[in-house]
């Protein structure tokens, strides 16, 4: 294991913490607008904080990568994350990761892991999107998302690709948001189609092989129907072409005795 995984592996529980941290105290302002100064600059403090582990934890595993460029060029979406104030809330992704833990406890099948991904990666989407549009979208001109309650039918609209147009975003950070959930909810919605045909495909290949089987027993019990059947004819036909001579009359015997048997009698004394 090279330094670099032994780094992910050893941070990857503590930068999940961290995501944790950041989606309560980026979550706290935008859903109670009317909190008070005192929690608004602790939440502020925590954002700062999470902030700081993402970007120790990006300069760690570039310092201890064995090409730099090349890790340079395989993360930029971390950079960005870090250093455009309006990527912040994609942080949250961090918590994809908590989707491993649920799928250890919950069903090992392929279709149950990718049910549990498909499910959580959802919900996260969902709660990241209505976060971050409702926090770029209040208290701009023309706005119509200016309550997290909106923020959240407009993710859920979007995510389902329904988009009613009731409400939509204003801003250059809410665009980006829809961009992301807009792809979001087209690659889940692959695959949920996708989960859905396969299990289709798995019942219909059941039910096919059930059938095969019932079929391949009869044919069994036929062929051994049709053996006994030969053995049978063979007997009969082996029966019929060979039969036993026919056996000479006695000639001075009782009835049914043979000449040599009359013969060992000798000739009958007169009476």
């Amino acid at each position: 294991m090279s330094r670099r995984e032994r780094w992910e592996s050893w941070s990857e529980g503590p930068l999940t913490v961290g995501a944790l941290l950041f989606l309560v105290a980026y979550a706290i302002p935008i859903i109670w607008p009317a909190v008070s100064e005192g929690v608004r600059a602790l939440a502020s403090g925590a954002v700062a904080l999470t902030w700081a582990m993402f970007g120790v934890d990006y300069a760690v595993r570039l310092m201890v990568s064995e090409d730099r460029r090349r890790f340079f060029l395989g993360n930029l979406f971390d950079l960005l994350v870090l250093v455009l104030p309006l990527l912040r809330p994609l942080r949250l992704l961090r918590l994809v990761t908590l989707l491993s833990v649920l799928n250890r406890t919950g069903a090992q099948g392929l279709r149950g892991r990718v049910v549990t991904y498909a499910a959580g990666g959802t919900a996260l989407l969902v709660l990241c999107g209505a976060l971050a549009i409702t926090d770029a979208e209040r208290g701009q001109p023309g706005a119509t998302i200016t309550r997290f309650v909106d923020g959240l039918w407009w993710a859920v609209t979007t995510m389902t690709t329904v988009g009613y147009g009731d409400t939509y975003p204003t801003t250059a950070t809410g665009r980006v948001v829809a961009t992301v959930l807009m792809v979001g909810g087209i690659a889940l919605l692959g695959v949920v189609t996708a989960t859905l045909a396969s299990w289709s495909v798995e019942r219909v290949t059941e039910a096919n092989e059930a059938e095969q089987a019932a079929t391949r027993a009869q044919v069994t019990d036929l062929s051994a129907q049709v053996a006994s059947l030969e053995t049978l004819l063979r007997d009969a036909l082996g029966a019929a072409s060979d039969p036993s001579p026919p056996r000479a009359p006695g000639r001075l015997g009782a009835p049914g005795q043979d000449a040599d048997s009359a013969g060992m009698l000798g000739p009958l004394s007169p009476a």
